[in-house]
């Protein structure tokens, strides 16, 4: 990525705790398949609101998580240095989707109606809740319910009826006072 570009980093993980003493890491991805998290590089790390690239020289399986280290971490104190560090990839390395797939930054900025015509607000984020995501949803300042921010759980085909990428909406099957 060169720095005349201008392009938009997304977070797909998060480092952990360093491992053993020849410089490595625990890595705490975000992507749908663990070990997917590797498909991209360079990663840009972004630790305590500094960016560096960095490469990574290796990784593998460890229990039921994942480890690594990147180029040139050599110590135990070179991998700690990197602790809490969030994952960064350049969003042009993302793969395209399908016509009805979308990615949770797609969905932040989006319109949120109900099937009956009331705007609900708009997506400010989403959130993971275990048993489902959930729309994290900002509401109109005259919102007749009073409301300040919705939160609508992600259920398509029962709560979220559809998702219009070109119209930027999303429309819900929702009560406006909850």
């Amino acid at each position: 990525m060169s720095q005349s570009q201008s392009s938009e980093l997304i977070l797909v993980g998060k480092i952990g705790a360093s491992y053993g003493i020849k410089g490595w890491f625990k890595v705490n991805a975000y992507t749908e398949v663990p070990e997917g998290i590797f498909d991209y590089s360079p990663w840009v790390v972004n630790l305590n609101g500094q960016q560096q690239e960095v490469k990574v020289a290796e990784w593998r399986r460890h229990n039921k998580g994942l480890i690594a280290k990147f180029d040139g971490v050599d110590t135990r104190n070179d991998a700690e240095a990197w602790l809490h560090g969030e994952i960064l990839v350049d969003a042009n390395q993302l793969p395209d989707l399908a016509e009805d797939e979308f990615y949770w930054r797609d969905l932040k900025g989006m319109l949120v109606n109900t099937d009956k015509g009331y705007n609900l607000g708009t997506v400010s984020g989403l959130m993971e809740t275990g048993s489902n995501d959930v729309l994290v949803v900002d509401a109109n300042r005259n919102d007749a319910f009073g409301k300040t921010e919705r939160l609508i759980p992600f259920i398509q085909d029962e709560v979220i009826i559809a998702v219009n990428k070109e119209e930027n909406t999303i429309t819900v099957d929702w009560d406006p006072g909850f």
